[in-house]
């Protein structure tokens, strides 16, 4: 279940989700009214994602690229893992599912593409190509080792988290230096490459942060900041969804709705780091966004103060 807090004239809220069970909407006043939602999921196919395109197979050939395995099929769209024969390297290839191509979805990642000519930074994924192939739209991408979302499978040692920490910050910096709202902070956005290097992706619900941010419910329900649920996401937003991120790394546990302290897995978390560093996470978890790191260069400056005192690999 998944409970959003809002203001009491809010009455439609639009989640796209790659899951959900029962979501709700809580005023202001803490009395729950009645709501609209419309939740993806509930749409979609049996595979998982709206309508019901089948999937590239292996060995299909599409343009310069030989797909050779499905690496993930989500709501929106699928990404392969494909041989570019013209370049002689493997690839990772974003694709839209057909049935998503009207000129919503389609904006979308267009955007993703547009916004890459910004985002030149080591921790950022970048672009290697977007155009047209056989009426699908591709994007191509560097193939990764495995996606944070995947590692996290796996023990993480408290010096690689503290340092996943600090490049994750880096991206993220770097996107809100640029004015950029990422809306999606998640970790199978994170995709991980060898020398532990890691980058952050899919900018296909990022909002350009100008006077005024067009209103965006969308996002990954389990990392969703409640104001951004409510289509009002901001440098706060980002903040608190790499929060969490961050938390469940050190603490093995996702905290829940309503986000009370201490949170589920705090006693692992409180083995692994300083009273300092705690409160720097508390911070960034804060449910009024007011509370939180104004952005992430504001969280990215307090980590790097505080580095120094985060607690020693445990044996």
């Amino acid at each position: 279940m998944v409970s959003i807090r809002g203001q009491p004239q809010v009455r439609d809220v639009l989640i796209l989700a790659s899951s959900a069970d029962n979501i709700h909407v809580e005023s202001g006043q803490g009395e729950w009214g009645d709501v609209n939602l419309s939740v993806a999921w509930d749409h979609a196919g049996p595979e998982g994602h709206l309508g019901k395109s089948k999937l590239l197979r292996a060995r299909q050939k599409l343009g310069k690229y030989r797909i050779e395995r499905c690496l993930a099929d989500g709501p929106r769209c699928a990404v392969y893992q494909a041989y570019d024969s013209i370049h002689g390297c493997r690839v990772a290839l974003k694709i839209p599912y057909p049935e998503m191509m009207d000129e919503f979805f389609l904006a979308d990642f267009r955007r993703e593409a547009r916004l890459a000519t910004r985002m030149d930074h080591p921790n950022v994924l970048p672009i290697l190509n977007a155009s047209f192939i056989d009426e699908l739209f591709v994007i191509a991408m560097p193939l990764g080792l495995e996606s944070l979302g995947d590692r996290l499978a796996r023990r993480i040692s408290t010096e690689k988290a503290l340092d996943y920490t600090a490049q994750m910050l880096a991206a993220l910096s770097h996107a809100h230096s640029q004015r950029i709202i990422h809306c999606d902070v998640k970790p199978d956005n994170f995709i991980l490459f060898p020398d532990n290097r890691i980058r952050l992706t899919d900018f296909g619900f990022s909002k350009i942060a100008l006077r005024t941010i067009k209103a965006s419910g969308s996002g990954t329900v389990g990392y969703l900041a409640p104001e951004q649920a409510l289509g009002h996401p901001m440098f706060q937003s980002d903040v608190f969804s790499l929060g969490l991120v961050i938390y469940r790394m050190f603490s093995g546990t996702l905290p829940e709705w309503p986000y009370a302290w201490p949170a589920a897995g705090h006693r692992r978390l409180v083995s692994k780091l300083r009273p300092p560093m705690i409160a720097w996470l508390r911070k960034a978890m804060e449910l009024r966004p007011e509370s939180r790191f104004s952005n992430a260069v504001e969280m990215e400056q307090a980590f790097r103060r505080l580095r120094g005192r985060a607690r020693d690999p445990i044996a």
